[in-house]
């Protein structure tokens, strides 16, 4: 090994299979000045992992893809770099006790379709064919899936690391990372033995992450939001019966997840391992008194058995042999957890030139396309697939220590739970309370967290079930049903009001700020006194995000978007900003109400001064008092009727609000607000807008200004796809669905093909119709084209719909 190297253009700090397969990843594709720092040996976590799953599926689209990748890269890695490998792929199946379980496993094994994956929905005969040692006779049915397996952890990471090596990347062994400094536009990683300069830095350390973000609050980091909780698992001594079914049969049997009650069990050996996520699960390092020892590699917690007892005598008989043999060795070992159970890889929030790739409860199983995916980050600062599931920038401030322990506990304690669309979990709740809070409480609210802010979904009525035992289903129809409906109407025939808290307000000040931004949109900046939609294109032309724009000036430019944008946007164009131009974050000094519907105008009218209520759509009006208190009023309405945006201090809304309510304005919700907005096509952000798509797929071609004196990111990617034209299109389809609209991603099928996905569905109450948005083949996007949705394994006939909106065509209630 030569000297230890005092430069390089990435360190990766963390040794487990997350860290190798970045290092993998960089120097295959000739970043091969890379180091990766290893604590201790190169492992896959610690010893306690004695195997690790390879699930293609989880509760997200970009993690699926992630698992997929590395499903396939496992495959062939031994023979690609030289490196035989313990890989079984045995086939999985996951068990199903209720309709919705065998709903959900519909949905999944069309997601499993869509990219290239043979999932299927089995009887219980057909699983005890595939498996023969477990009695189904009290189970709906349940999914198989025939690429899953296991592999040796230890054997994966040695065959990453070894490819890297190969390929020109660096391995420091016993070599951790004690500090971070800043030199110019450098990184300066402190290692005892030496310090490395460097371009990029990734924290890839595991249940180490978050000490090692610590590292990096002096410039700008936060205290990473993860937990390590205790997973615990045992080993039985070998089992006859199995040994004798696997030497006649010449593989294992599959691995078994109850995920109902909530284990997995798979063959190690000759004998069984025995997974749980208990609901009594336990959390350590969390308080003072039970502090993260300096190091823990190698190291295990104490057996605690009696957490598990319940899920054992369940998996015992489930799988009677289980009982027959005893248990070989108990492993208790560190796992950490995000609040939502997802990894974190990408930008490390607040810090340039710094990433995640950390917080794995599957690390195995996503390791490799994790690696692919954040050397994507580093080397282009984007990546092939939209990854906001995954993005560190996901959380904000409002995830303290309080609500990041409270979420991991819920999380692990329902690893395999169903997310149902109008389910929310209770653990967390609160972090950030409008000032119309206890009104809208007194109101019936329930309420939805958006970034931490508790927004009102729906308005319950006295009688009305609001448990949330009643929100885990699929159906559309439930106790929010006629509610919905009845604040549409309202806002279709009168006038509604809906609070919108946190609403992303950036400020772009200083010498050209107008055409600095003017340089990033693809659309044309509103003029004097207006708001416009905007849309920032990457590179390849796809979609970053979208800002309603005002200009104040050419030196202030003023930029709403969606909450839960409020880092990612904020990073973006901060990080782009040249010397002069600030921008900066005034998100909880302005609130917002949506006062919309037909008589919007007659009822603000004695309520307001200062304000022409004549003033056309898209107007907007900075000076002037509602209810006597100053605000400012934007002629937008997201439910499409004719309506005003209310933006004010968070102390005026209470005023606000009481005068509007005793002018007979009616609350409604976010739900009621989506079905609305559906009904317009108007499209949302990380669902119908995303990198998955570029401008000219999702439809927006009408916001794209080829001509516009300065270039803008994408323009030639855009024109070169004009020019040769567009292969899917982004199109409103009307559903002749059942019980259930289609949730996002579902399969769009055409004569037995699968031509596309949807990107957002909901029932359309002024219009009384299921419609779903999507993107489907652009020779299909024609009105009137039969398609069919696969919604829950049920194939149901959707038509797409000329290229406009449902509701009001011509927009002319938004105008009147």
């Amino acid at each position: 090994m030569s000297e230890f190297p005092t430069t390089a253009r990435v360190v990766i700090i963390g040794g487990g299979v997350v860290g190798a397969s970045t290092l993998y990843h960089l120097a295959r594709a000739g970043w091969t000045d890379c180091v990766l720092l290893e604590k201790n040996e190169l492992t896959a976590g610690s010893t306690w992992h004695a195997a690790g799953n390879v699930p293609n599926f989880a509760g997200s689209w970009a993690v699926m893809n992630m698992q997929r990748y590395a499903a396939a890269m496992y495959r062939t890695l031994g023979d690609d770099v030289g490196y035989p490998m313990n890989y079984h792929v045995t086939g999985s199946v996951r068990l199903a006790h209720s309709k919705e379980r065998m709903q959900e496993f519909e949905r999944v094994a069309s997601m499993g379709q869509y990219q290239g994956l043979e999932m299927t929905v089995c009887t219980p005969d057909e699983l005890k064919e595939k498996h023969p040692f477990m009695e189904t006779h009290d189970l709906m049915g349940g999914l198989w899936d025939p690429l899953d397996g296991d592999i040796d952890p230890a054997q994966l990471t040695q065959a990453l690391a070894k490819g890297a090596r190969d390929a020109g990347g660096r391995i420091e062994r016993f070599c951790p990372a004690i500090g971070i400094d800043r030199a110019g536009d450098e990184w300066i990683v402190k290692t005892p033995k030496g310090d490395i300069r460097c371009e990029y830095v990734a924290n890839c350390a595991g249940y180490y992450a978050q000490r090692v973000g610590e590292m990096f609050k002096p410039f700008g980091g936060r205290t990473v939001p993860m937990v390590v909780m205790s997973h615990q698992y045992f080993l039985t001594e070998p089992i006859s019966e199995l040994e004798a079914w696997t030497k006649e049969k010449g593989h294992k049997v599959p691995l078994l997840r109850d995920v109902d009650t909530s284990y997995y069990l798979r063959q190690d050996k000759n004998g069984l391992n025995l997974g749980p996520y208990e609901r009594n699960c336990k959390a350590h390092w969390v308080t003072p008194d039970d502090p993260m020892p300096e190091d823990f590699s190698f190291q295990l917690y104490p057996d605690d058995l009696e957490r598990l007892e319940y899920y054992i005598e369940d998996a015992m008989a489930r799988v009677p042999i289980l009982g027959s043999a005893g248990v070989g060795r108990n492993i208790n070992g560190p796992i950490p957890y995000a609040p939502d159970g997802l990894p974190m890889v990408g930008p490390m929030p607040g810090v340039r030139n710094a990433f995640e790739g950390h917080s794995f409860t599957f690390g195995i199983a996503q390791g490799g396309g994790a690696g692919k995916v954040l050397s994507e980050w580093i080397m282009h600062g984007q990546t092939e697939q939209d990854m906001w599931a995954v993005d560190p920038r996901r959380y904000t401030h409002y995830a303290d220590h309080d609500y990041t322990l409270a979420k991991a506990l819920e999380t692990y304690g329902h690893e395999y739970a169903m997310h149902f669309p109008r389910h929310a979990w209770p653990a967390g709740r609160d972090k950030k309370l409008s000032s119309l809070h206890s009104r809208l409480r007194d109101a019936g609210a329930q309420f939805g967290a958006y970034n931490g802010w508790e927004r009102a979904n729906w308005f319950a009525q006295p009688g009305d079930d609001t448990s949330e035992e009643a929100t885990q289903t699929w159906d559309r129809n439930g106790p929010w049903a006629p509610r919905i409906r009845e604040e549409v109407e309202a806002v279709r025939d009168h006038c509604g009001m809906l609070p919108i808290s946190g609403f992303t307000r950036l400020r772009v000040k200083g010498p050209g700020a107008r055409d600095f931004i003017d340089g990033l949109t693809a659309s044309a900046l509103p003029g004097p006194g207006r708001v416009g939609l905007a849309y920032f294109p990457d590179d390849r032309g796809r979609i970053v995000t979208e800002t309603s724009v005002m200009v104040h000036g050419p030196d202030d430019v003023g930029l709403i978007t969606a909450a839960v944008a409020q880092w990612h946007d904020a990073e973006y164009f901060q990080r782009q900003a040249p010397a002069g131009i600030a921008v900066t974050d005034h998100s909880d000094e302005v609130d917002c109400l949506l006062v919309t519907g037909p008589k919007a105008r007659d009822i603000l009218a004695p309520l307001t001064q200062g304000h022409d209520l004549t003033a056309p759509w898209l107007s907007v009006s900075m000076a002037g008092t509602v209810a006597g208190q100053e605000a400012a009023l934007l002629r937008v309405s997201f439910a499409g009727e004719l309506g005003w945006e209310l933006h004010a201090a968070p102390g005026a809304m209470p005023p606000i609000w009481d005068a509007l309510l005793s002018a007979g304005v009616k609350p409604f919700g976010m739900w009621a607000l989506n079905a609305m907005r559906i009904e317009k096509g108007y499209r949302a952000w990380k669902g119908d807008l995303s990198t998955d798509y570029t401008l000219l797929e999702a439809g927006l071609d009408r916001f794209i200004r080829f001509d516009k004196p300065k270039g803008f990111p994408g323009k030639a990617a855009l024109l070169a796809e004009k020019q040769a034209g567009v292969k899917k299109r982004f199109v409103t389809m009307i559903v002749a669905a059942g019980d259930q609209d289609a949730p996002y991603m579902s399969t769009v099928i055409h004569k037995g093909e699968v031509v596309g996905e949807t990107t957002s569905g909901d029932w359309g109450y002024r219009l009384g119709k299921s419609i779903a948005l999507g993107t489907i083949r652009a020779d299909l996007a024609e009105p009137g084209t039969q398609v069919q949705i696969n919604i829950f394994g049920k194939l149901c006939p959707a038509v797409v719909q000329p290229d406009q909106p449902l509701w009001d065509p011509e927009n002319e209630r938004l105008r009147a």
